[in-house]
This record gives C-alpha cells, structure tokens and sequence, in this order.
C-alpha cells in the first residue's frame, strides 16, 4: 500500500517538530552544562602541613615513613597520590626508609605538561636525586598499577639509580580497547558528569569497594575526601583529560625488554581476586620483565590497602635480593 501524499507530509513534519525539539534540549542541556562547569571549577585548597621537594622543572608532594632501613620509594598509579600508600608505608617503616609521592598532575605536586610515562619517571628519578638516594642508598620503586610502567621506566633509564623494582597490580601494558571510545564523551559533557560523579560521596565509595574489595575498610568521610580532593586541585582535570587522549601510562615492546635484560632484581604482586586481569596476567607479566614467579595476595586491585603486611613482606624480600646483588652494581 503506498503512502498518500498527506500522509507523507505528516509524518516529515513530525519529524522535523521532533528534530527541533532535540536541537532546543540539546542547546539547553549544553548552556547548563557550561554554567555547571564555570560554576563547579576545582577551587580545592590543598591540605596543611604538606610536604615538597624541587623536583626538576616542578614542585614534587611526597609523604615519607620510618628512619633507618634500605630506602623504597612507592609510585601510584591513576587517581593515585602518596597517601593510597599509607597503610603500606607504615607496614614498611619498621625496617625500611620509605617514601611515596604523587606524580604531577595526579595529586598534589605542581602539574605540568606532558602527563606521559617518560615525564612521569624523569620526576621519580629526580625525586631520588633530590632525597639524596644515591650510590649505596639507591631505592627499591614500587610501581602500583600504572604507576608499574613509571617505575620500570624509571628503572631501565636510571641505571645504578635504581636497586630493584616492583610491578604491584600493574602490567605497564596499554589498555585494551579502541582509542576512539575514549573521545566519544566530549566537552562541556564530559567535565559535567566527571564533576557531577566525583562530588557524590556514594560514587567515591562505590569505586573504592569495587576495586578494594570487601577486607578493605569502609571510607569514612574523611577517606572519601583522600580521593576526591587530589582531583579537585586546579590542572588535575586537564591532566586527566590528557592521560586519557594519550593513554594510562604504559611501556613499549622495546622497553619491556629493556626490563627484562635487565639484571635489575624485580619483583610481581598482584591481588588474587583483582577483576581487572586475566588469572593468567600475573605469569604472564613475570615473565615479560624477567622476573621470579608472582606473589599473590588477599584483595583485588588495591592491594596496598586491602593486604599491606602481606605486600610488605614480598617488599621486603625484593630488599633483600637487592642488597645482596648490591655489590655487583655498577
């Protein structure tokens, strides 16, 4: 049956209603969107009593714990600062010298261009230059989940730096996925609803028990603010739209077996119940960078918090394998 003219023309006029009406929603959901953002600008003051350190070309935030003992410097990963380690870092300091920092543009150090793996472990190594870890002293880096590919880097380019290194839930492979994914939320959207999300206190503990687990503490107030106010520092939200163009830092083919040939101690931990990775991933990434079969722990992805005396004593045994390799460093 063919259509009549009339109806025809019905039905193109009320598409083209319809069409009009999408297009005054989405103007209208664009402008309140625009003033939510103007109106939401991070404008978070940053906690007293923080502690800096020049760092190259910026200033470097930094938490440290314990006095005598071999020296391990601990990196965050993604929405990460130095205090994700604090658990951690006081479950070290009964024997070791301990310090964690937050890289730039991720908490509360200066944030500066480019948020990229080769920036971020040229300011790991300038940090221990700057905590005089050198010679005898050099550290032990515990990379967390991205932060793995930070200090792997830190590792193959620092040389005698750097006396050993930990991938801690953390590949330092790219994500999966299609890249074009990352760009189908576009402005003034995408900063709404990042904004929107982060100030909920059930969203910030909703990702922290999805990716903690049930043996971590629930976030108080207090805890909820650890995580959110890092994000609301101003340049945080550009750094993390970057990150997000360019991709979680990660490691190339090329340097992975750089680690590799490395006669660097190395060490893998990862969480036995982590959703992110394969049960096969942990295997798999001891023997991409050479290293001995992995430690599982309790937890999924926040081990550090989830299971830290457990972290700590594989820490502790990575010390002491370098320690003991300690003289035939160069």
């Amino acid at each position: 049956m063919t259509a009549t003219p009339v109806a025809v023309h019905r039905v193109r006029r009320t598409l083209l209603r319809l069409l009009r009406w999408l297009a005054v929603a989405l103007v209208l959901l664009t402008v309140a969107s625009l003033t939510y953002n103007v109106l939401t600008t991070p404008r978070a003051s940053a906690p007293p009593g923080l502690t800096f350190v020049r760092t190259g070309d910026l200033q470097t935030r930094y938490r440290e714990w314990g006095s005598a003992g071999s020296p391990v410097v601990l990196v965050p990963g993604a929405f990460e600062t130095a205090d994700t380690f604090a658990a951690l870092g006081t479950a070290l300091a009964t024997n070791h010298r301990v310090y964690a920092l937050d890289l730039t543009g991720t908490g509360y150090s200066q944030p500066k261009a480019p948020f990229t793996v080769a920036h971020f472990a040229a300011q790991v190594l300038a940090f221990v230059q700057a905590m005089r870890l050198t010679g005898r002293d050099a550290p032990v880096l515990v990379g967390h989940s991205s932060g793995a590919a930070v200090a792997g880097l830190a590792a193959v380019e620092g040389g005698s730096r750097v006396a050993g290194v930990m991938f801690l839930d953390g590949d330092a492979e790219p994500l999966p996925g299609p890249t074009f994914l990352r760009r189908l939320v576009i402005d003034p959207y995408r900063t709404t609803m990042f904004r929107l999300g982060l100030r909920s206190d059930w969203v910030v503990r909703a990702l922290y028990a999805a990716q903690c687990g049930p043996t971590c503490p629930r976030l108080t107030a207090a805890g909820v603010e650890v995580w959110r106010r890092p994000l609301q520092q101003p340049g945080n939200e550009g750094a993390l739209w970057s990150i997000l163009r360019t991709g979680i830092p990660s490691l190339t083919g090329a340097q992975l077996d750089a680690l590799r040939a490395s006669t660097l101690p190395k060490s893998v931990v990862f969480g036995a119940d982590d959703p992110q990775y394969a049960t096969s991933t942990p295997t798999k990434v001891a023997a991409r960078i050479g290293a001995p079969s992995p430690t599982l722990v309790p937890g999924r992805h926040l081990t550090m918090i989830s299971s830290p005396q457990q972290v700590a004593a594989a820490v502790r045994a990575l010390c002491l394998r370098a320690a003991d390799q300690a003289p035939a460093r160069p």
